[in-house]
């Protein structure tokens, strides 16, 4: 073959730096947003926050983005074009003499030490706060192990006894339960300190006595005797309590209530009240004790209803703005070619492209959330029932983007509605058909199973063939197979397991 040169046309897609950085920061969450638009702020002089009382430009994109709300069903007006080059530009023709106006040697003093020095009692709560809590801005998660041995450390015992103790501790897993048996502990200590199997059963019936009760159990029977022991001695229906979880606690698993009560010899109401009993117990004593930090949800968007309309706005306090420090933008020259010059031009364009950025992935938040709320007013107004279907390609067809941003833009990011918090993600499900060939989400399936669930005789549970049975009596066809996938989806566990004694 001969070489030749062929003259061809396409359309190719560049993934400049400042589109990289847009879809980098619409898929963040509200505080991994919070942290990098701080990074960029501490790393860019260019940029800075509009602090509390600040004169900020009627202009401003970022601040248009944040004040202006939205009303579902009708059309955006997209924010005006940012002015900051404007501004900088300005900022250029200024002379350097009239930043360099002399200081004088005195300035007036307007403040108190109070209002720049925050004292450790600033803190403190005042006479008349009753809600204040120390616990809440003091307190962090501790874990089970620590504080077994807050306990063991209060308690008087040889070094030998703590030795053991301090094994047992960390033998014991998140739920309470001793993970190790006796003997393999015994085998773990060394030879030479004749630790004997006695020794260390009596050490774990000291840590039994812990809080929380039931602790240290080697299995269910067990924990649950060590919660009824501690139960004071006039409880009633105790000892009968105690028979059944020693001797018939496999038959209260598979709920026989019929040979309970003939091998007990107590009526039906009577083993309704033992049964009360041993479910007010917790089978899982270590979950009281939570290590980890509580994990706090920041609303990206606000709905609320006004004078009969949903109005859609961001949340401002999540949504910080940004603006272009106009003094140092002055310092850029635009002839010069200088290293300092170079590097406070690359600066700025930084800081531009940065709120750009920022003021694009508002603006398609907002798109999204609208079109969210115009599909979902019903959810709104009735609840989980009257949730319609919803995909992505829906949203991306109105809003005129791909579904991968829609993606993007739902992903981590929550709404804050009259009924409570939700992530974007949740307003969307899939559909199944109805009698009448409609569509009804499966979303609302689940609101429908879960309160014909709850509306259920106990003694004679819902099958998953009778619930479909009963979806389809509404005119929604749904398979068994399908009402159990949502069932378990649910947490509500099968129509055998939820059998009770009324």
């Amino acid at each position: 073959m001969k070489p030749s040169l062929v003259l061809k046309m396409g359309q190719q897609l560049t993934m400049t730096p400042q589109l990289q950085q847009a879809i980098r920061l619409l898929q963040l969450s509200t505080l991994d947003l919070q942290q990098e638009i701080q990074e960029a702020l501490d790393s860019n002089p260019m940029l800075e926050r509009e602090e509390d009382g600040d004169d900020f430009d009627s202009s401003d994109p970022m601040a248009e983005a944040a004040d202006r709300p939205g009303e579902a069903g009708s059309e955006k007006s997209t924010a005006q074009e940012s002015t900051y080059e404007e501004a900088s530009h300005s900022a250029e023709s200024l002379e350097d003499g009239d930043w360099g106006e002399r200081i004088p040697s005195e300035l007036p003093v307007d403040t108190a030490w109070e209002d720049i020095y925050q004292t450790s009692a600033s803190s403190l709560p005042s006479n008349d706060d009753d809600e204040w809590d120390f616990t809440t801005r003091t307190s962090s998660g501790i874990s089970l192990q620590s504080h077994l041995l807050w306990q063991l450390n209060l308690a008087p015992m040889s070094d030998t006894d703590r030795l053991i103790a301090t094994t047992l501790i960390d033998c014991i897993n998140d739920q309470g339960y001793l993970e190790e048996s006796l003997e393999e502990i015994v085998d773990s200590f060394d030879p030479e300190l004749e630790i004997e199997l006695d020794e260390v059963e009596v050490v774990l019936r000291r840590i039994q006595q812990f809080e929380p009760a039931g602790i240290g159990a080697r299995d269910l029977r067990e924990c649950l005797l060590l919660q009824l022991r501690q139960l004071p001695e006039r409880t009633p229906w105790l000892n009968e309590a105690q028979r059944l979880v020693s001797e018939y606690l496999d038959v209260l698993g598979s709920r026989d209530y019929s040979l309970l009560m003939r091998r007990m010899k107590i009526k039906e109401d009577e083993l309704r009240q033992v049964i009360e009993l041993i479910q007010s117990l917790n089978p899982r004593p270590g979950s009281q004790i939570e290590a980890s930090e509580p994990e706090y949800v920041v609303p990206d968007v606000i709905v609320r209803k006004h004078n009969d309309r949903w109005l859609v706005e961001l949340n401002q306090e999540a949504m910080p703005r940004l603006r272009v420090n106009a003094q140092y933008a002055g310092f850029v020259k635009r002839a010069d070619s200088s290293a300092d010059n170079t590097f406070m031009r690359n600066q700025l364009q930084e800081a531009r492209w940065f709120i750009k950025s920022l003021l694009s992935r508002n603006e398609t938040l907002m798109k999204v959330a609208t079109q969210i709320v115009e599909h979902q007013r019903a959810f709104l107004e009735h609840g989980d029932e009257a949730m319609k279907p919803l995909v992505l390609h829906d949203i991306a067809e109105a809003v005129g983007m791909h579904e991968s941003t829609i993606s993007r833009v739902t992903t981590q990011k929550y709404m804050h509605t009259p009924r409570g918090i939700y992530e974007l993600k949740y307003f969307f499900s899939s559909h199944v058909s109805t009698a009448e060939g409609g569509e009804c989400s499966s979303t609302a399936i689940r609101a429908i199973i879960k309160k014909l669930v709850a509306a259920e005789n106990q003694k004679k549970p819902l099958s998953d063939s009778k619930i479909a049975g009963l979806l389809e009596a509404q005119g929604i066809q749904v398979a068994r197979r399908t009402v159990a996938k949502y069932r378990e989806s649910l947490g509500i566990a099968p129509s055998s397991e939820r059998k009770r004694l009324l």
